[in-house]
């Protein structure tokens, strides 16, 4: 599902999004009608512009987020360094792309939200962290957390912020779906977050993204 104030935007998504044979685009609408759009057609993913002038975008996840059963929503913005981005990932947003995502890409991108995994457009997000410094400024805390992680599940945490599922992280780094269920499992109680956008975030503050500081694939 499609939610955006703009009836071009809307229409040039479903087009996008609906030539793919295992994407069907259940609806589009404008911000104000977004959550009873959602409780009547039951999306899996709900694309969610950020800034809307009937209600806001947050307005609108916060609501979504309320319901018994959430669908997985992901921001748009049309701005590299949205000061709404690091809000909406904390209230629950399963991740952001740019409205200028790659037509190719698109699909992609919600099969990876729909499979459980993150989506955090690398363009968009470091024009976050350098924009809003002091908000992602990793604390002692945190970094004691992050250093508690074993060398796999660091690694296993990079995949996480790369936006991979189990499945596909079991695939790149040679590990049974299971396996690597309790390494996530084992990393977000390490971390103390409550799910997968709240470890990329703290991937993404502690370095582990930067080039360089990538796990070499043989850890623990």
């Amino acid at each position: 599902m499609v939610v955006d104030d703009e009836a071009l935007v809307r229409s040039g998504f479903e087009l996008i999004l609906s030539s793919a044979d295992d994407i069907e685009v259940v609806a589009t609408t404008a911000g104000a009608e977004a959550v009873e759009t959602v409780r009547r057609v039951a999306p899996d993913v709900v694309l969610l512009d950020i800034r809307m002038p009937d209600v806001d975008g947050l307005t609108v996840l916060g609501r979504l987020r309320a319901l018994a059963e959430p669908p997985v929503v992901a921001m748009l913005t049309t701005f590299d360094a949205d000061e709404y981005i690091l809000t909406a990932l904390r209230s629950g947003a399963a991740g952001f792309l740019l409205k200028d995502t790659e037509p190719d890409q698109l699909a992609q991108l919600v099969r990876t939200l729909a499979a459980g995994g993150v989506v955090m457009s690398p363009k968009a997000s470091r024009a976050v962290w350098q924009t809003h410094p002091g908000a992602v400024a990793l604390g002692d805390e945190d970094a004691a957390r992050v250093g508690r992680l074993t060398d796999r599940e660091r690694e296993v945490l990079v995949l996480i912020a790369e936006g991979l599922s189990n499945a596909d992280i079991g695939t790149r780094i040679h590990l049974s779906a299971g396996t690597v269920k309790d390494h996530v499992s084992a990393i977000l109680t390490k971390l103390r977050v409550g799910g997968r956008v709240q470890a990329a975030l703290l991937a993404q503050r502690a370095g582990l993204l930067d080039d360089g500081q990538r796990p070499s694939g043989s850890g623990r």
